[in-house]
């Protein structure tokens, strides 16, 4: 049953650079969102090169701002090389602030950064602060490794900024997996505005069809974006050339962010595999993985939630670097019950990853385990959503199934 809201809005704010994971994640939060209440009108400001891949339901748009990259030591560079950074970030600032000022939103949701790329989004922060609008800071159950994160966060002053602007920070997950600011020093004025939401369901669109959608019993292997998942495909495709006895079907996705250069040499290493099929991308792999006997992936945290929404068997090979927050959840993950994790050293051993791929399709799902968690992040978020529109004036009514 829907609710009707009057003209109510919401500004999502994603600064996207290297993966897919923060678009993603926003665009799940507003489809639930906007399925749950009609009359609210959802606005994703988006620095993903490929924003306009996916497709949006009816009351969800998105600004493309220009895109920024983060190369592999960590830095930033503009996605357009002609155009210097400092350029590239003045303009997505201006963009941000002048988006706000139009649309004039509700509540402004934004997605990890607190105070945006390099700070981009503290003006915008202020200007609605001023104008009342509820601000909402969302932080993955996982952040990064709490040194390199405190680091990060003392040199710019960023805990003192979320106390400042933030009327309420959700944690996509639930508080006995993880907390995202451990071992950093949290005022009590941020830990009181924490609400573990808890995890983000995923479910199968009804009206799309992945076009590489298989009825047979396949595993699926996927790096997420893919900028940084060459080595992974690359360690299952030797694992299948060096062990004949690996007859499981396998699809594989290179994911849209990988280099050309890794994205060919794999197209050709495993054309001659005969049990791989290996695809580029797939705006609906949330079909692919309900699909799967079994998945091998990363861990990033929409695949995560992905695997845990379909409750399906999982290989995690975690990213180590720069950011270690795939390996933390990994491990977590994996001391649960709730997946195997393999290091990437481990991976790279094609005998290791024989062994693990036999195994994996007869792994008991994550439901089986000790460690099952709740996903209910989506309801929460709509439950919290609805009340403080409702206090603001955005009045509620139901309304009959249309």
């Amino acid at each position: 049953m829907a609710r009707r809201l009057e003209d109510a809005r919401i500004l999502m704010y994603s600064h996207d650079t290297f993966g897919l994971g923060h678009l993603r994640r926003c665009r799940t939060i507003a489809h639930a969102l906007v399925e749950d209440y009609r009359g609210l009108n959802i606005l994703i400001i988006s620095g993903a090169t490929i924003a306009g891949a996916f497709d949006y339901r009816a009351r969800v748009d998105f600004v493309k701002v220009p895109s920024v990259i983060k190369l592999r030591n960590g830095e930033y560079t503009s996605m357009a090389s002609h155009i210097d950074l400092q350029e590239t970030l003045k303009m997505r600032e201006s963009i941000i602030r002048h988006t706000a000022e139009t649309f004039q939103p509700d509540i402004f949701i934004v997605d990890k950064e607190p105070m945006g790329l390099k700070g981009e989004v503290e003006e915008t922060l202020a200007y609605l602060k001023a104008r009342g609008t509820t601000l909402v800071l969302g932080l993955r159950e996982i952040m990064d490794a709490p040194h390199l994160l405190d680091a990060e966060w003392k040199k710019n002053g960023t805990m003192q900024k979320i106390d400042q602007y933030y009327d309420s920070i959700w944690v996509y997950g639930p508080p006995d997996f993880y907390d995202p600011l451990i071992g950093l020093d949290v005022p009590q004025g941020v830990r009181r505005k924490m609400d573990f939401v808890g995890f983000l369901q995923r479910n199968v669109s009804s009206s799309k069809t992945s076009v590489n959608a298989r009825k047979d019993n396949y595993i699926l292997v996927t790096t997420g974006g893919g900028g940084d998942g060459s080595d992974l495909i690359h360690d299952v495709m030797n694992a299948y050339e060096q062990d004949s006895s690996l007859q499981q079907k396998a699809l594989m996705v290179l994911g849209p962010y990988m280099p050309a250069a890794e994205r060919n040499k794999l197209l050709s290493k495993g054309a001659k595999i005969s049990q791989i099929e290996v695809i580029e991308f797939d705006n609906h792999m949330e079909e692919l993985i309900a699909g799967a006997t079994g998945v091998v992936a990363m861990g990033g945290y929409n695949t995560y939630c992905e695997i845990l929404s379909f409750d399906k068997p999982a290989l995690i090979v975690p990213r180590v670097k720069p950011r270690e927050e795939q390996l933390l959840r990994a491990q977590r993950a994996s001391e649960l019950g709730l997946v195997e994790m393999l290091l990437p050293e481990q991976s790279a051993n094609a005998a290791i990853m024989a062994d693990a791929l036999k195994r994996l399709p007869h792994r008991e799902p994550p439901s089986k385990s000790a460690g099952a968690l709740r996903l209910d992040g989506l309801n929460h978020i709509s439950e919290t959503v609805g009340h403080w529109l409702d206090s603001r004036g955005r009045h509620l009514s139901v309304v009959g199934a249309e």
